[in-house]
């Protein structure tokens, strides 16, 4: 049996049923902890599930951010400063990760909350999730504004790279599976994964 939902009928369903419904119909997304901290200091920690490729030469990753109609401390965060990490999630930290999504005061840091522990490498501005096993350093680069609902495209550059020494495989090929990355269905929703095959480069 198959059903069908409509955009009429998606636009009646209640807000956050809809939301479930077309965060979850996307399929796997990439899951990751974004480190900030502001010019006086303070850090913050947010989960995201939008982490897009945007490409190679330069080596460029986004994410969505939801509307600044309210504070975002992550969006300020890198306004501020110019620089933010990216750190996978992996089975050990998943729920600590999950809990970064409240809303607390700005005041009130999220490694604190969650005891998570905010690691500084190399005199990189932003922090970095310790208990991460891949952690990317980021420079803020470009903020894409999406009028049709208001969210907003951050685009950084990848300024560095730590990950266990043996997840790198010879062609390039980043084994996150191996370093324990985990990935998220929907908005809650956390999975381990499994390998299928790498194929070849396909070609007519």
């Amino acid at each position: 049996m198959i059903s069908t939902l409509t955009l009429e009928q998606l636009m009646e369903m209640e807000q956050r049923q809809r939301a479930h419904l077309i965060n979850s119909i996307g399929g796997f997304k990439s899951l990751a902890l974004i480190g900030s901290i502001d010019r006086q200091g303070q850090t913050n920690l947010a989960i995201f599930s939008s982490i897009v490729h945007i490409g190679s030469n330069p080596p460029l990753l986004s994410f969505i951010m939801r509307p600044d109609s309210v504070e975002r401390h992550t969006l300020a965060n890198i306004f501020d400063t110019g620089f933010y990490t990216i750190n996978h999630i992996n089975a050990q930290i998943y729920e600590q990760a999950h809990q970064t999504a409240a809303r607390y005061p700005k005041i009130i840091s999220e490694f604190d909350a969650t005891r998570l522990t905010p690691q500084f490498k190399d005199e990189f501005v932003a922090p970095f999730v310790k208990e991460s096993s891949i952690q990317i350093g980021m420079e803020f680069k470009e903020r894409l504004n999406i009028s049709i609902n208001q969210t907003i495209m951050i685009i950084g550059e990848v300024k560095a790279i730590h990950f266990p020494s043996d997840c790198l495989l010879p062609d390039g090929f980043m084994n996150i599976e191996k370093a324990g990355t985990i990935t998220i269905a929907g908005l809650d929703s956390y999975h381990s994964t499994q390998p299928l095959q790498r194929l070849p480069y396909a070609k007519p």
